[in-house]
């Protein structure tokens, strides 16, 4: 087994997982005050509560786009499991061939969900991760990855919009029974809902525009099922996607 780690903007997701099976999958907030003291006790925490000793892992691998935590969560995890992590970054083996203006600029987390998807799916493919930001990957028939598009994440629009107006609320995250609607909360909830389904919708549209061939589309990330379901496309959730691509790189670098 494995203990892979996606470090993203808001949660760091830890997942103990081999070929054949995904033994736990825990999440946490992302702290840039704690200290890799306070990570490893975290770790050891999760790791109990799933029934996992820290010498069941064989390594571990991480994606990671909040810089500032690299050292520190290098350290939370040797001091824990006795293995320093593979950091996913330039130079490891992918499977991709990255198509990019600057290669290194590629986000650790867009490269392991593209990984997964390449693996699990027909191509071409796009890739959709619905976290703090919603970011879009597209994969040709032959591996290369392309590029892709990024938007402000839902829960980001939605701040936004309340902090900057004087009248608008705190409002859940959930679809209202129609689309035009009568009064604030479900007005916002069509737009934020219903409008982040419609921008995909068209969004993939225009890409498969430009490819000119049809696209799988794989949606992962926290707020993936709060979405894809009011779309009209054909769209897969994948919950575990960047988990598997970790997993995946690890395997094509475990000798290193």
């Amino acid at each position: 087994m494995i203990l892979a780690i996606d470090v993203g903007n808001s949660n760091i997701v830890l997942g103990g997982l081999d070929k054949d099976k995904i033994h736990f999958i825990s999440r946490i907030a992302t702290d840039r005050q704690k200290t890799e003291n306070e990570y490893a006790v975290i770790m050891r925490s999760i790791f109990h509560m799933n029934g996992v000793n820290a010498d069941d892992f064989e390594g571990a691998i991480m994606s990671l786009v909040v810089p500032p935590l690299v050292t520190t969560l290098q350290n939370a995890v040797k001091s824990v499991i006795g293995k320093a992590p593979l950091l996913v970054e330039p130079g490891l083996k992918t499977g991709l061939n990255i198509l990019i203006d600057n290669p290194a600029q590629l986000g650790a987390d867009l490269v392991a969900g593209a990984v997964a998807a390449i693996n699990k799916y027909p191509k071409p493919l796009v890739v959709i991760d619905m976290g703090t930001a919603t970011t879009f990957s597209v994969v040709d028939k032959n591996n290369g990855f392309l590029g892709g598009f990024i938007f402000p994440g839902v829960r980001i629009s939605h701040d936004a919009l309340i902090a900057r107006t004087s009248q608008l609320p705190h409002v859940p995250l959930e679809a209202p029974s129609k689309v035009i609607c009568t009064n604030t909360v479900e007005c916002m909830q069509s737009g934020l809902v219903y409008g982040n389904a419609a921008m995909i919708d068209s969004m993939v549209d225009r890409v498969e525009d430009e490819l000119g061939s049809k696209v799988t589309v794989i949606a992962t990330g926290g707020l993936a099922r709060t979405i894809v379901p009011h779309c009209r496309r054909e769209i897969i959730c994948d919950d575990n996607l960047l988990l598997e691509g970790l997993r995946i790189i690890y395997e094509k670098n475990a000798k290193r």
